[in-house]
Order: C-alpha cells, then sequence, then structure tokens
C-alpha cells in the first residue's frame, strides 16, 4: 500500500532548531525524522512512498538524489572519471520514493489532493505527517479500517491536549472533530490515516483546503470517519523540548519506533 508523507509545511514552532531545513529533515540520531518515518512503515512492508513537498522541498529532494552518499561509506579519486567505490550496503533497497512538488502555499488538504495521480487506480493509500513518530501497529490499522469500510481511519492517541480532539460513538464512528482545543481529555488525532480513495471526494480545488478542517468535518458529518485507537508510544516533533526528547530517546537506545 502507498504511503503519503505530507512534507510541505513551514514549521514555524521549531525554526529555533535549524532555519535552513524543513522539519521533516531535521535530523533524529544522525538520518531526519522523515527518513524514521519511513523505515517505520517500511519494517512493516510499505516501501512505495509519495512525499508531498512545498517549503524547502529542494533540500528533501537533494537528499534522495544522492541517498547512496548519505548512508554508505565511499572512496573517490579526486579530479578522476572512474566513479565512486562504494564499500558498505543500506537496507532500503527496495523503496520507491516519489517527491511531489505541491506548492509552496498549499494547505494540507491541497497537498493530498494534488497527489491524486501518484496513487493512481489503488483503492486504499496510507497518509501521516512528516513530523511524528509512534509504534502503531500498521497491520492492524489497515485491517480495522478495511473491515469498517468507511472512507477514512484517523490513530487516536493521549498525549497532550494541543491537538484536535476526537470523540467516538460506541462502534468507533467519529461523531465530533475539534481543532486544536484549549485543553482536552480524550483521544486526539495522531495523524497516520489510512485512506479510501473516495477521499478525493472531499477535497476541492482551493489551495488553501485544510484536510483537518472542512473536509474532516464532512466525514464527520456523513459518518464517514473511523479511529482506531493507539494506547502506545506517539510523539510529534513541534517544538525544540520535542526535538530533545526524540534525540535523547535515540542517543539511550530507548526509542519505541525503531523496530529494524
Amino acid at each position: 500500500m502507498k504511503v503519503v508523507i505530507l512534507c510541505g509545511g513551514q514549521g514555524t514552532r521549531i525554526r529555533d532548531v535549524n532555519e535552513n531545513l524543513p522539519k521533516p529533515m531535521l535530523p533524529v540520531g544522525n538520518l531526519p525524522i522523515l527518513w524514521h518515518i519511513m523505515k517505520y512503515y517500511a519494517s512493516a512492508g510499505h516501501m512505495d512512498f509519495v512525499l508531498c513537498l512545498g517549503h524547502k522541498g529542494q533540500v528533501i529532494k537533494d537528499f534522495f538524489l544522492n541517498y547512496e552518499a548519505h548512508t554508505r561509506d565511499f572512496s573517490l579519486q579526486l579530479g578522476a572519471a572512474k566513479g565512486i567505490e562504494y564499500h558498505t550496503e543500506h537496507e532500503e533497497l527496495d523503496w520507491r520514493v516519489t517527491l511531489a512538488d505541491t506548492g509552496q502555499e498549499a494547505m494540507t488538504g491541497a497537498r493530498v489532493r494534488k497527489i491524486r495521480k501518484y496513487v493512481g487506480n489503488d483503492e486504499y493509500f496510507m497518509l501521516t505527517y512528516g513530523d511524528g513518530v509512534g509504534d502503531i501497529d500498521i497491520a492492524k490499522l489497515i485491517d480495522f479500517h478495511i473491515a469498517h469500510g468507511r472512507v477514512l481511519t484517523v490513530t487516536g492517541v493521549r498525549p497532550p491536549g494541543r491537538f484536535g480532539e476526537l470523540m467516538i460513538s460506541p462502534d468507533g464512528c467519529v461523531t465530533e472533530f475539534n481543532e486544536k482545543p484549549q485543553a482536552t481529555g480524550g483521544r486526539i488525532s495522531g495523524g497516520f490515516f489510512v485512506c479510501s480513495r473516495r477521499i478525493f471526494d472531499y477535497l476541492d480545488e482551493r489551495e488553501d483546503l485544510v484536510f483537518e478542517q472542512e473536509p474532516m468535518r464532512n466525514l464527520v458529518a456523513d459518518g464517514q470517519m473511523m479511529m482506531h485507537e493507539h494506547d502506545g508510544f506517539w510523539q510529534p516533533m513541534d517544538t525544540y523540548r520535542d526535538y530533545l526528547y526524540l534525540n535523547g530517546l535515540v542517543a539511550r537506545g530507548g526509542a519505541p519506533w525503531i523496530k529494524w
């Protein structure tokens, strides 16, 4: 199943880490958080990625165009035309990465709509953000989505109350979605979505269409959004404190999402 990753936002709340990098390229350990997200999906068997680029998208393109040099030891003779001799291998040989320019100013809903052609005729695809990691059971998430037959599944997690709050009925159908409430006692949207291709019926042509606002509210009104509960680890990288926390987990060898 294809994995669509939103990588185009400007990340204004974390610019104090590095203003020259888009947020998905901020390092966790010695590789970008985007790589960690992709590696997690790949560990679950999903290696066909579509990256929705925007702000500083060229940095992400350059990383993947030079992926061999970024991830392997090599020797080269300066001034010679004999190429590069690689000494080590990496494990990402089966990855397919589509880098799609979805616009500098486009909002999340517009970015998803613009990559429709890369989803092709697939009935389902996964969708997530390029700045959060977790130990979600991807297989269970997909099985849950296919079983209920609705348009969208969102992973519901239990972190701080500064994200969109989800209210659900006893059967798991989302009945209310509140974007970034001041306080919350319930589950919130952790991303890690599974979408049926009918999702594109909810995305209009506006550049300022925010996926988490009108489209998701319309899905709720139509009874077409379900929540998959996740009680394990989930952590976004929104602030400098988050950046330090995630890097600390990797440095201590205790990062729950690293299952490879």
